[in-house]
């Protein structure tokens, strides 16, 4: 008698998400109910030399290779359980040739670094030349371009690199490249298009989301007098081939799915080439940029007290905002009227939810600001050391060090009474929104000669309380000019931080709502997969049965803990007009 050994999960979906951020490549595997079954990273390689901040793609899709193969297997999940893959990155400027290889976009000439990676500054006047035209394109990105953006990157490329220009078949941002180099389709995401190039979206809002449609629309939102009124004309050309002649809404699918190259490995390869065990032919969703992804991931998470609300869905995902907190911070809302506000990135028609405008504020540096602050400090090696005895972060230690601080110190009512004496303006990268100043520069006031873990432990609690206080000032930026935010979400590396979450609710003033799953960016970039794979009708549809709540943190019930973050909140708003003050002083000193 023959025995057939049965699947022990004959029915089972499973849906890849991808991220890949600015030190790693992460895999997570997740079934149909938004539960994470297994997830891995593998690092990848970064080269960092003044404002210029470069990567490779090969050296990336090797990553994304070696951690999706590490995910299933860890994760116990075939290759035919796999029903869709999504992608999500960093909104990365990618170069390559007809081939598809690699051209450099580096001073060095190394035709490995083909990125300029998003956090980037060498386009800074770029960007200054490129709003000094007022074109009409730069209201619907808060008044004007970022440096981070790629506008400015690409008349870099152009005015100091003229070969590499001249060689560059397409450019692409990091997420649409990596959907590509699955499918081999070249169609680009409403959600990068529109949010780093100047994509105008709603162009497309009277088209219906047909199949058809979706899949192939044709770029209408390019507005060519903008390219060409900014010295970029030849990007137009072959309508707009090298940067997008179509586009489609994230999560549709791509192509016809994975091709048979990177679905499995060739045995002419070497061992390095692993492409990502994957069956040919799985459905890829159309990709976003990590953060919205990670807006994707837990928009629609629902606490207790929101399923007993009677407002409409629209209503309780128009009170949102979205933190997504990693290197950086972005904040995410949406709301269903478009809103212009000045200093902050939108409104973005479709670029996260479907058919909704999408404000993106943010911050430049967040995670990276505490890592700079607390490893450039003299008593960074001795608290790494206790860390590393203690078997817990340095941040665990960090917080553990500060309530014991506040237990000795009868003067202090509460912990965030420490700095009483101490304030941080963390635009130690600039400022992205909401004044939108590139040129601002951080600043720490009331430093002593104490150089203990103590005053280390002093200068990463005003350096969190001056992140959140940055916070408080988009959201209360975005409420003047018409959004009604009355609950933050946040997900991202720096939300299991207990410190940095009650520190932001009670600056805010706002409740916080936690994820169930943590890693929702993950979770965002699997969603597009199971749209694509059309296991959902909607990216919305799919977002409200994968998403779900955990944790939810209040702000402070004391009054005082209010009263002393006002305070503060004050002399954080000073610092900047100090620095706008002291700036001007200068200039005219040496005019």
């Amino acid at each position: 008698m023959t025995t057939v050994e049965l699947n022990p999960f004959p029915s089972r979906s499973v849906f890849l998400g991808v991220d890949v951020g600015t030190g790693s490549a992460r895999a997570g595997l997740f079934d149909e109910s938004g539960k994470l079954l297994g997830s891995s990273s593998s690092p990848i390689q970064i080269w960092k030399d003044g404002n210029c901040v470069e990567q490779s793609s090969t050296d990336i899709w090797h990553a994304v290779c070696a951690a999706v193969r590490a995910a299933c297997s860890l994760a116990n999940v075939s290759d035919v359980e796999v029903k869709g893959i999504g992608f999500a990155a960093t909104c990365s400027l990618v170069a390559v040739d007809a081939e598809g290889s690699p051209v450099t976009v580096s001073w060095s000439g190394d035709s490995r670094r083909n990125i300029i990676v998003w956090m980037d500054h060498r386009a800074v006047k770029q960007a200054e030349r490129i709003n000094s035209f007022n074109s009409p394109v730069l209201q619907y990105c808060g008044g004007g371009v970022s440096p981070e953006m790629e506008p400015p990157k690409l008349l870099w490329v152009k005015e100091n690199l003229q070969e590499s220009w001249s060689m560059v078949y397409k450019w692409m941002d990091l997420s649409d490249w990596l959907s590509y180099r699955a499918t081999g389709d070249d169609t680009r995401s409403l959600c990068t298009t529109v949010c780093k190039w100047t994509y105008l979206g709603h162009a497309h809002m009277q088209q219906q989301m047909t199949e058809k449609a979706s899949r192939d629309m044709e770029a209408c939102g390019w507005d060519d007098e903008f390219w060409e009124e900014i010295g970029l004309g030849d990007l137009v050309d072959g309508h707009h081939a090298k940067i997008g002649r179509s586009v489609a809404f994230p999560g549709h699918p791509l192509g016809n799915g994975l091709t048979a190259t990177a679905a499995k490995a060739s045995t002419k390869q070497p061992l390095t080439s692993l492409e990502l065990g994957l069956l040919a032919g799985t459905p890829v969703g159309t990709s976003l940029i990590d953060a919205h992804a990670g807006g994707v991931g837990v928009m629609e998470s629902k606490s207790d007290s929101d399923s007993l609300k009677k407002d409409s869905d629209v209503d309780t995902l128009c009170t949102r905002m979205v933190l997504v907190c990693g290197t950086s911070t972005c904040h995410m809302a949406v709301s269903r009227e478009k809103l212009f506000i000045p200093g902050v990135w939108g409104p973005f028609w479709s670029a996260m939810v479907p058919e909704y405008w999408l404000t993106e504020g943010g911050q430049s540096a967040t995670g990276a600001l505490l890592d700079h602050i607390i490893e450039n400090h003299v008593a960074s090696p001795r608290l790494a050391n206790q860390a590393a005895s203690q078997k817990v972060s340095v941040f665990e230690l960090l917080n553990n060090i500060l309530k014991s601080m506040a237990q000795e110190d009868t003067s202090s009512p509460f912990v965030a009474a420490l700095t009483s004496e101490m304030h941080i303006l963390p635009d130690f990268h600039g400022n992205r929104s909401p004044v939108a100043d590139p040129n601002s520069k951080g600043v720490v006031f009331g430093m002593t000669l104490d150089t203990s873990e103590k005053q280390l432990a002093l200068l990463y609690l005003a350096t969190v309380q001056g992140i959140a206080y940055g916070t408080r000032h988009i959201v209360e930026h975005c409420n003047a000019h018409g959004h009604k935010i009355d609950t933050l979400l946040a997900c991202g590396g720096l939300s299991k931080n207990p410190l940095f979450i009650q520190e932001h609710a009670d600056i805010a003033g706002c409740p916080i709502i936690l994820p169930r799953e943590s890693e929702s960016v993950l979770l965002g970039a699997a969603i597009l997969g199971a749209v694509a794979a059309k296991s959902y009708p909607s990216l919305h549809d799919a977002m409200k049965a994968l998403n779900a709540a955990g944790q939810v943190v209040h702000s402070s019930s004391d009054p005082k803990v209010k009263k002393y973050h006002d305070a503060k909140y004050r002399i954080f708003r000073d610092l900047y007009e100090q620095q706008l003050s002291h700036r001007s002083i200068i200039t005219q000193a040496l005019s």
